[in-house]
């Protein structure tokens, strides 16, 4: 009896000790090195769990049981899509760990990353720190501010538990006309290159001597970063959204590129395929630039994800023949593609195709080995669950502050008195009676610009948090002086006031994208004329709230002193902090600015260079010390 017990212990023990042994798996262990794990996983998958790596869906169709049944690799947020309407980051938390769990209930428990366009802060976000729009940051010249920025946003993101976002747009604007133009910080390729700094905000700095275009996210207080869009989108023809680029391969590479070779040495984890084309070549379908230069010749190691549904664009009209969208997408070197709504005929299609030999299983592999080294390097493996200890990041005052200091240096003044020695600014904050008018004086929603928690972005004051132009120059000025606001006053109202000077704020409303293209560049009614009502009859500042540089002649003879603000975000009191000379005046131009929409498309070192305000142009003040 005591041999048989004996005899039994030790095959229970062989038999715990080869079990043990079998539930080893190299990818579940972070001691084993990023390669080896992502072979190790990618081995022991299924094609129906490959496939589904590969597909990002929107948050409004998915669920725990959606991630687990499809095997899906990734969910987003769209423009202004959110759990519900000024949700809380608890809320965004407990909706991403819902998804989240249901990817860890899989075979292989994969989990899932969570992206957002955080383009200018966690922008989608209510409360979040809303910064000036790229073409605002390209004015300051100043990259070690736009780490920084990096940085908070990372954080701000990270606070409503996403670890992805999709910035920055490293986009080199050519022609104002296209509606994207204020998420390109400059049409100079080299100040864009000098702003990628953005990208080790974002995802922290990569270690010394790591071999160049491999992922790298320093930690969960960092978020994986998102190059876009790959490339050449500034440079269509007319400006037009999503139009053709025609450019030789010389220009293509020194204008529209650096700033990913750049991002790519910076460890930049994912690249976005422009909707564009070049040369008449979709660049969803280009496998010359996707394959042959970004991955092998630049060698980036990261994944390349498609546009929002990018991959049905290759076609026209749309989704014409999805069949053949998919083939020539994955065939290019797409990695991820983004189907918000449409993912299972996606799914079936791409398997078909594998399964039919038109698509290699050596092309799935590689699009799933990218998408795992870059989980492996967000240490979502270790860490998928977000949880509350940053949640007191989203708009902290020290974002709050940074943003502000951004806005400040991103004032560009263009005009300042009639002639240089009788200047207008900087105001004096004593005074007896200041008008304040214009659309833009008070509507926080026209200062932050498209992409502000709705994706066109809004009107007023009441969808999130921040400070407007008028409630900064009332918190700025004497306890004396008397700040009169009237949004469009007619001409006999600012003659019957007495005022000593005016303040007027006008621009374009939000917008987004192909919503943006516009062949006049006008500000819209009643901006024009409450600039002529104000300033024929008074001193007066205009602040200009624009995406780009608008049509401003024949106002400017009789404006005093003129300031592109460009779309400043949620904190308003940047702009007061520099017109009443608490800091001086300092950002230049960086995109030039025309005189006549005719001559576009124009750009420094052009041969028919003749603006109205060369690129780098921007006046100067000094703080003033005493009122």
């Amino acid at each position: 009896m005591a041999r048989t017990r004996i005899t039994i212990f030790f095959m229970g023990l062989v038999l715990w000790c080869c079990l043990t042994k079998a539930e080893y798996m190299k990818y579940k262990d972070p001691k084993q090195a990023v390669h080896v794990r992502t072979r190790d996983l990618l081995d022991r998958m299924t094609l129906e769990e490959k496939i589904g790596q590969m597909v990002q869906i929107e948050r409004s169709v998915a669920s725990a049981d959606v991630m687990n049944k499809y095997f899906i690799g990734s969910v987003l947020s769209g423009g202004g899509s959110a759990p519900s309407p000024q949700a809380s980051p608890e809320a965004w938390i407990n909706m991403i760990n819902d998804f989240q769990k249901g990817s860890l209930a899989t075979r292989m428990q994969i989990p899932m990353i969570y992206g957002i366009d955080a383009v200018h802060g966690n922008n989608n976000v209510y409360k979040a720190t809303i910064f000036p729009h790229n073409i605002g940051l390209g004015a300051t010249r100043d990259p070690k501010l736009v780490k920084k920025i990096g940085a908070a946003t990372a954080l701000e993101s990270r606070a409503t538990g996403i670890p992805y976002v999709f910035a920055p747009c490293i986009a080199v604007c050519r022609d104002p006309r296209w509606g994207r133009c204020y998420e390109s910080y400059s049409e100079d390729p080299h100040l864009v290159d000098a702003m990628t700094e953005i990208v080790p905000g974002l995802q922290g700095d990569i270690p010394a001597k790591s071999s160049k275009g491999i992922p790298f996210v320093a930690g969960n207080k960092n978020v994986a970063a998102c190059a876009k869009h790959y490339v050449g989108d500034g440079g269509t023809t007319k400006g037009i959204n999503e139009n053709n680029t025609v450019i030789n391969w010389h220009d293509l590479l020194s204008i529209h590129m650096p700033g990913y070779y750049t991002s790519i040495i910076k460890g930049v984890s994912t690249v976005m395929v422009s909707y564009s084309s070049w040369n008449g070549v979709k660049m969803h379908a280009n496998r010359d630039l996707v394959t042959g230069f970004l991955k092998n010749k630049l060698r980036f190691r990261g994944f390349v994800i498609s546009d929002w549904e990018g991959i049905d664009r290759i076609t026209y009209p749309p989704h014409a023949n999805y069949t053949y969208s998919i083939q020539a997408a994955i065939g290019s070197g797409i990695d991820m593609v983004v189907v918000p709504y449409n993912y299972s005929s996606f799914i079936h299609g791409l398997t078909f195709l594998v399964k039919s030999n038109f698509i290699p299983m050596s092309r799935i592999d590689d699009a799933v080995k990218r998408i795992l080294r870059v989980k492996f390097a967000m240490g979502l493996f270790e860490n998928p669950l977000a949880d509350n200890s940053l949640v007191d990041q989203l708009g902290s005052q020290e974002h709050r502050e940074l943003a502000r200091e951004a806005v400040r240096k991103s004032l560009v003044l263009l005009k300042n008195g009639h002639s240089a020695d009788q200047p207008l600014l900087p105001l004096p904050k004593k005074t007896s009676k200041i008008l304040v008018a214009g659309s833009h004086a008070d509507n926080l929603g026209y200062q932050c610009g498209g992409w502000t928690i709705e994706w066109q972005g809004f009107s007023g004051n009441d969808l999130t948090n921040g400070t407007t132009v008028l409630k900064a120059i009332k918190n700025t000025v004497d306890s004396s002086t008397n700040v009169v606001y009237e949004e469009n006053p007619d001409p006999k109202f600012v003659k019957s006031n007495n005022f000593s000077c005016a303040i007027v704020v006008v621009g374009e409303h939000p917008y987004v994208e192909t919503k943006g293209d516009s062949m006049n560049l006008t500000i819209p009614e009643p901006g024009p004329t409450t600039i002529r009502n104000v300033c024929g009859a008074l001193k007066c500042v205009v602040i200009l709230m624009s995406g780009r540089p608008v049509v401003i002649e024949p106002d400017i003879d009789s404006v005093d002193a003129l300031v592109a603000a460009w779309l400043p975000g949620s904190e308003g009191h940047g702009v007061a902090d520099v017109l009443f000379g608490d800091y001086g005046f300092s950002g230049k131009l960086p995109r030039t600015w025309f005189k006549t929409v005719d001559q576009l498309p124009m750009n420094v070192g052009d041969p028919h260079y003749d603006p109205l305000f060369p690129f780098g142009f921007g006046l100067t003040t000094e703080p003033t010390k005493a009122y």
